[in-house]
């Protein structure tokens, strides 16, 4: 009997032992690196910030296809990981922040830049990734903003492995998402744009009364 819970112990630890040193690992923050995509007719201002996955780069490219659509309704944008958000000195009208998902929550670095860096009352676009299982992570994430006193304008998730549209699982999962990623954010910053323009006809209207 005690052979036998060895065998049964011994793997267990060891697949524990690797399972906590692959999260250390993935968790670590990654390198400061920061892109700027630049607009020709300015509409806003607009900070994208992630903390690269070790293994897959999803979440660079879904960052930098977010960023591509606001450009191209003239935001200019800074693509930023967290270790070179934390020392940007600008105030944007937009924050963007993606995390990637590691034990059903948001990734550690992109936690403590929301609880140490973003600002209160800002709007904000949440975008979880996962392999597949994002739902408990996305709640976190949201829930965090939240407490922070941000605004939180738009949240969804983003999968490597779960498709993210059933009517293109021929496509590459990675390529969809991106896809996916470009089209939400253009929906959003025309959103944002038609609120904008509403904003300046009432005080336009309100002045001439």
């Amino acid at each position: 009997m005690r052979r036998f819970r060895n065998w049964i112990l011994i793997p267990a630890l060891i697949v524990a032992a690797i399972w906590f040193g692959l999260t250390i690992w993935v968790e670590k923050e990654g390198p400061a690196r920061k892109w700027e995509l630049v607009a020709v007719n300015i509409e806003g201002a607009a900070v994208v910030v992630f903390d690269p996955d070790p293994i897959y780069n999803l979440d660079e490219q879904v960052c930098k296809s977010f960023a591509t659509a606001l450009t191209k309704n003239g935001w200019q944008v800074t693509i930023a990981t967290v270790a070179a958000a934390r020392s940007i000195d600008a105030s944007y009208d937009l924050y963007v922040l993606c995390a990637n998902t590691y034990n059903w929550a948001p990734d550690r670095s992109i936690v403590e830049y929301i609880k140490s860096t973003l600002p209160n009352n800002k709007p904000v676009v949440a975008i979880t990734l996962g392999a597949g299982s994002t739902k408990q992570s996305q709640r976190k994430l949201e829930e965090l903003i939240r407490r922070k006193g941000s605004r939180l304008i738009a949240s969804g998730s983003y999968w490597l492995w779960r498709p993210n549209a059933e009517e293109k699982t021929k496509r590459s999962n990675v390529e969809v998402a991106v896809e996916g990623v470009y089209n939400w954010a253009d929906s959003i910053t025309r959103s944002l744009q038609a609120a904008t323009r509403r904003f300046a006809r009432n005080q336009i209207h309100y002045h001439l009364r």
